[in-house]
């Protein structure tokens, strides 16, 4: 699982030939959250309030750049680095 992003001690990994729908995990200390690249929602887990705020703006930015890396993981490709939070 390839960490594609880091900012304010939140990790961002994507899991190769991962189940749909299109998403991507966030870690931010020992909690995680998954969230869904097209509605921006948390599908399973959690993060304190101000990291997952964080994690949201960060998507709305960067949603191209999330479904292009999800297709390359599903067909095992390497995926893109994805800028941080600004």
């Amino acid at each position: 699982m390839p960490c594609i992003c880091n900012f304010y001690g939140i990790a961002i990994y994507m899991y190769y030939r991962d189940h749909a729908p299109p998403h991507f995990h966030a870690f931010y200390g020992s909690d995680e959250a998954v969230f869904d690249i097209a509605t921006g929602g948390v599908i399973a887990g959690q993060i304190p309030r101000r990291a997952r705020r964080m994690v949201e703006d960060w998507l709305v930015d960067h949603q191209n750049e999330l479904q292009s890396n999800w297709l390359a993981a599903t067909a095992g490709q390497l995926l893109a680095h994805i800028p941080p939070l600004d």
